[in-house]
């Protein structure tokens, strides 16, 4: 153990026309502050994620976190990136200061500022996530990277459309009670299975209900060291936090097999002294419905080709012995890429604290967060205890 989540913010998720990347950062880190009941002046060193990669014209952000407060002023700010999985990787790199005793007190923020391209542009920048050597001319832009996943998948396990409409239909069920939610409706299992004009085809057998929301927002988390976490008001302890990196070329992995999930996973629960049958919860990383699907697998929820048993079966409902993504996950909470990792931290965060409202998992004491970059080539897992 060497930090903890002593605070948190998350600001709701959706297309916020009329803010900037600046006043996204500032408000969830006032607010993260506010929580952990800090100051400024007390944070050590900052880490902001945000993958950018021209959604905005303002590239250099680390210092606009300065912006908050002026107490923030040659504190060592740095910008973290990479690819869907940025806000874990800030949350690492908060982890590894601690670790070093370069710090007691570390303010994480994620955020995105996703839609002031247009829907074309969009795809395009989305896409520098891959490997454009050879996936550049992927129809579809990224659903079409997970679109030939799913079709791989398919061609090897048989027709799984059925288990990707009832993922769909969970997470937008779980979602309704998120207040941070970009979608907040229940759209049921008939609309997400059935192709329709409100539900076309975007890639392959991937609907529009098997993708996440283009979104913009931010969240932010506090870090402390455990000594000094325990003199503060909550602390949720990392019992673990690994980070493994997987060839970016499809072409050089067995692709269906998310075996960077698998390795992060296994590295995370041998590192806790914990089996996946331990957590109470699983926030995990739904961009494309066969990412979850695929994750139940490589997370060893069930064996190679049987993901569809935990959805179908009801495992992974709210009720279920292993409730994944009760915020909705990406599906429902949209996917402002820099706060992804952040919020999925948060919110494990809030749910082990008992503060998640009409999301709570009852009794939650262990959460696991998987968290994505690329077509499963980061990957980063994080397992939470609630500490006090």
């Amino acid at each position: 153990m060497t930090a903890c989540i002593v605070g948190w913010s998350h600001l709701p998720f959706g297309k916020h026309e009329a803010r900037s990347v600046e006043s996204l950062i500032v408000e969830a880190a006032n607010a993260a502050l506010a929580d952990a009941e800090l100051g400024a002046a007390d944070i050590d060193e900052i880490f902001l994620g945000h993958f950018n990669g021209g959604f905005v014209r303002q590239d250099f952000t680390a210092s606009l976190v300065l912006q908050a407060d002026p107490a923030f002023r040659f504190k060592p700010a740095t910008r973290v990136e990479n690819a869907c999985a940025t806000g874990s990787a800030a949350v690492h790199g908060g982890l590894h200061a601690i670790a070093a005793r370069k710090a007691r007190l570390v303010l994480v923020v994620g955020v995105e500022k996703m839609t002031e391209l247009p829907g074309p542009q969009i795809g395009e920048t989305l896409l520098k996530a891959s490997y454009l050597a050879e996936e550049e001319g992927i129809e579809g832009g990224f659903a079409g990277v997970f679109a030939q996943i799913a079709q791989s998948y398919f061609q090897r396990h048989g027709d799984q459309s059925d288990a990707l409409a009832a993922i769909a239909a969970k997470n937008h069920r779980n979602g309704v009670a998120n207040p941070y939610a970009q979608m907040r409706k229940d759209l049921g299992y008939e609309f997400c299975r059935h192709p329709s004009d409100k539900n076309p085809f975007v890639a392959g057998p991937l609907k529009r209900t098997d993708c996440s929301l283009v979104s913009d927002g931010a969240a932010a988390v506090v870090l402390a060291d455990v000594e000094t976490a325990l003199a503060m008001r909550k602390a949720v302890v990392f019992r673990a936090a690994a980070q493994v990196n997987d060839f970016l070329p499809m072409s050089r992995r067995d692709i269906v097999r998310f075996e960077g999930c698998r390795a992060a996973w296994g590295k995370a629960l041998t590192d806790a002294r914990l089996q996946l049958t331990d957590l109470d919860l699983v926030e995990t990383h739904d961009c494309f419905t066969i990412a979850e699907l695929l994750e139940y697998e490589a997370m060893g929820l069930t064996e190679e080709g049987q993901g569809a048993r935990a959805v179908l079966e009801g495992w992974t409902a709210k009720e279920g012995r292993l409730p994944v993504n009760p915020s909705g996950g990406l599906k429902a909470k949209g996917h402002p890429i820099g706060a992804t990792g952040v919020s999925m931290h948060a919110l494990a965060a809030m749910q082990l604290t008992g503060n998640a409202g009409e999301m709570q998992i009852p009794d939650a004491t262990l959460a696991g967060i998987y968290n994505m970059g690329g077509a499963c080539v980061a990957s980063y897992v994080s397992v939470l205890e609630r500490l006090r």
